[in-house]
C-alpha cells in the first residue's frame, strides 16, 4: 500500500512539474515572439506564471483589430505622461473599485454610462448646477458622495468575509 501511495505521489509531482514547466522561447509562435521580443533574452528566467500572463496579453494583442491596437497605444502613452502621483491615485481607485461587490460595480458602471450618454449641454447644466451651489452646499454634497462611497466599500468588505 505504501508503495502505491509513493508511486502515486511521485506521478502527481511529475505531472505538476511538467504542467508548470515554462514554455521555451522556441515553442512560441512567430507572432507571439514578435509581440514579446523584448523578453527574449530573459524568457527562460521568468517564472511560469509570469510567462502565462505575458502569453495571455500577447494573444489578446494579436487578436485585436488594428484600430483597437492604436487606441490602446494612445491610452498607454497618456498613462505614461501622467505624473506618478496621479497614476498612484488612479491605481488606488481601481483597487477600491475591484474591492466592491459585482452589484456595486455594475451600479457604478451604469451611472458612468448615464453620464457619458448625456449630451455636452446636459453635462454642462449639471456642472453649472453644482457650481451654483454655495460653498457650504457643495461641501455637504461632496461629503454625502464620499459617505456613500465609504458605505459601498464597507459593504463590499463585509460581504467578502
Amino acid at each position: 500500500m505504501n508503495k502505491l501511495i509513493s508511486c502515486t505521489v511521485t506521478l502527481l509531482l511529475v505531472l505538476l512539474f511538467s504542467a508548470a514547466k515554462a514554455d521555451t522561447w522556441q515553442s512560441l509562435s512567430a507572432e507571439q515572439q514578435d509581440v514579446l521580443a523584448k523578453y527574449e533574452s530573459r524568457w527562460e528566467e521568468l517564472d511560469a506564471e509570469r510567462q502565462q500572463r505575458l502569453l495571455l496579453g500577447a494573444e489578446r494583442w494579436i487578436n485585436m483589430a488594428p484600430e483597437q491596437r492604436q487606441e490602446l497605444l494612445q491610452r498607454f502613452e497618456r498613462w505614461q505622461d501622467l505624473p506618478p502621483e496621479r497614476r498612484d491615485q488612479l491605481l488606488e481607485r481601481l483597487q477600491q473599485f475591484r474591492d466592491l461587490t459585482p452589484e456595486q460595480q455594475q451600479r457604478l458602471r451604469e451611472g458612468f454610462r448615464k453620464m457619458r450618454n448625456l449630451t455636452p449641454e446636459q453635462r454642462q447644466k449639471l456642472r453649472d448646477r453644482f457650481e451654483g451651489l454655495s460653498p457650504e452646499e457643495r461641501r455637504r454634497a461632496l461629503e454625502r458622495m464620499q459617505q456613500r462611497a465609504q458605505q459601498l466599500r464597507q459593504r463590499s468588505r463585509t460581504t467578502d468575509r
